[in-house]
């Protein structure tokens, strides 16, 4: 009987309070959210059933911190995460105020340099008298630099160069490379009417670079032949 009951029902037994005899024991069983009816010759019906006790809610003042604690920092979070995309798109508003005002800059460089015509030719001019002294110093013949660049930097090739300067440079990055162009060719001049090669090399280097520099900030060098 009991051993059927176990395969069935699946009850828990527990034995007897009351001291029996071993012909006669009893136990009783206790079912989960079941109604299981045991019967005995002996003993009337039982029916008990125990309903499982919903666990208590607990709440102590270290998880109401903990709460207070995480929803403070989930809220740091949120405004965090919204101050950074505020700053994003202050950011992105600033870079393309930037690009609108170098393209702005950019057009009206390209229109300065289509109305300079004249302005152009003398710095095309200049890149054939920098050509011309760079062959003559690779042969290390310095009379024939010297003949090109004249004996100072008052020649008109030199003056006119700088009417192209003035006019076409804008900025101040621009007019440092010019004044770096001018301090460099004097040097040449000078080494060259020294006839000092190493020294004559050294500043022809020196005004080239500047000129590229120059060219290249002012859109220029894709206008002029020899670059």
């Amino acid at each position: 009987m009991a051993k059927n009951i176990l395969s069935t029902s699946n009850p828990i037994l527990l034995p007897s309070s009351s001291p029996s005899s071993s012909s006669s024991s009893f136990v009783k069983p206790i079912h989960v959210c079941s109604n299981p009816i045991i019967k005995s010759t002996s003993k009337r019906e039982l029916t008990l059933c125990k309903a499982a006790p919903h666990s208590p809610i607990v709440v102590t003042k270290r998880g109401l911190s903990i709460s207070f604690i995480t929803s403070f920092v989930l809220s740091l979070a949120g405004k965090k995460n919204a101050n950074a995309a505020i700053l994003e798109a202050d950011d992105d508003e600033e870079l393309l105020e930037k690009v609108k005002r170098d393209r702005k800059k950019r057009l009206e460089k390209q229109g300065v340099i289509s109305s300079s015509k004249q302005e152009t030719g003398y710095l095309q001019d200049l890149v054939y008298k920098l050509s011309a002294v760079g062959q003559a110093l690779e042969k290390n013949d310095l009379s024939a630099a010297g003949s090109v660049l004249g004996g100072s930097t008052d020649a008109d090739w030199v003056q006119r160069a700088n009417i192209a300067f003035n006019k076409l440079s804008s900025s101040s990055e621009e007019k440092t490379e010019v004044d770096a162009f001018n301090s460099s060719l004097a040097s040449l001049i000078s080494s060259v009417s020294k006839k000092d090669v190493e020294s004559s090399k050294i500043a022809f280097v020196s005004s080239a670079t500047a000129f590229e520099k120059w060219t290249s900030m002012t859109g220029l060098a894709a206008q002029l032949k020899g670059l």
